[in-house]
C-alpha cells in the first residue's frame, strides 16, 4: 500500500514538474522558429541588396532615366534620376526575394559617403532621400499583378557621377522591410514587429578616361 502511494506521489510530482517546464520548452521552441524566420529574411535582404548594388555599380554610363510614351507605360525613372537606379531595382525584383513583398517598405539607391551612408544623412539610412538619392517602393499592382519596384521620390544627376580609375565614387543600395513575428508572445516581448534595414555599398566600375567623369571629352550622361 505504501509502495503504491509512493508511486502515485512520484507520478503527481512528475506531472507538476512537467507542467512547470512545458511553458519554458514552448518558448524555447517558438524562439528557435522565430529566429530561423528572422535569419531567412536577413539573408534574403542581404542577397537582394548585393545584387542591386552590383547592377548599379556596373552601369555608371547608363545615362538618365527614361519613360516610354504609351497608353500603358511600364514603371519608369524620370530624367532627373539615373538609369542605373532602375537597373538596381529591377535586378532586385527579377532575382526574387524569399521574404514577403508586402513587408518591403522601400529600396534606396544613393551616392555613398566615406562611411557608406547617404550623403548628408548623418551616418544613418533615413526614411527619405537627403541628397543624391533615389527611392523606390513595391507596387503589387504592376507587372501583371506580380508586383514591381517603381520610382517614388528623389533625384540624382547621372552626369555628376565620377567613375574614373582611383577616383570612382560609391553607390549604395539599402532595403528596409518589416519582419512580422509569427507569435503574439514574441511580438509582445520584442515590443512589436522588427524593422530591418540592410545595405551594400560598391564602387562604380571604372569607365574609359575620356568619359569617366563630368568635363571629360565624351563624358557619360
Amino acid at each position: 500500500m505504501k509502495w503504491r502511494r509512493r508511486r502515485g506521489d512520484e507520478r503527481g510530482a512528475a506531472a507538476v514538474e512537467f507542467a512547470l517546464v512545458l511553458p519554458l520548452l514552448l518558448m524555447l521552441l517558438l524562439g528557435t522558429v522565430e529566429l530561423g524566420l528572422y535569419m531567412k529574411d536577413y539573408v534574403s535582404m542581404s542577397s537582394s541588396v548585393r545584387g542591386g548594388a552590383r547592377a548599379a555599380s556596373a552601369a555608371a554610363d547608363a545615362g538618365p532615366g527614361t519613360c516610354l510614351a504609351s497608353a500603358n507605360p511600364p514603371p519608369c525613372t524620370p530624367a532627373n534620376a539615373p538609369a542605373f537606379a532602375q537597373a538596381a531595382a529591377d535586378t532586385m525584383q527579377t532575382a526574387g526575394m524569399a521574404m514577403n513583398s508586402r513587408d518591403i517598405q522601400w529600396v534606396m539607391i544613393y551616392k555613398a559617403d566615406a562611411d557608406g551612408f547617404p550623403i548628408g544623412a548623418g551616418g544613418k539610412v533615413p526614411d527619405n532621400c537627403t541628397g543624391d538619392c533615389v527611392k523606390y517602393v513595391w507596387d503589387a499592382g504592376l507587372n501583371g499583378g506580380k508586383g514591381r519596384f517603381r520610382f517614388a521620390s528623389g533625384s540624382w544627376s547621372s552626369a555628376s557621377v565620377n567613375a574614373c580609375v582611383n577616383q570612382s565614387e560609391s553607390v549604395g543600395v539599402a532595403l528596409r522591410a518589416d519582419h512580422n513575428w509569427m507569435t503574439g508572445l514574441i511580438k509582445g516581448l520584442m515590443g512589436g514587429n522588427k524593422v530591418m534595414t540592410e545595405r551594400t555599398v560598391m564602387k562604380f566600375e571604372p569607365l574609359e578616361q575620356d568619359r569617366c567623369k563630368p568635363g571629360t571629352p565624351n563624358a557619360h550622361s
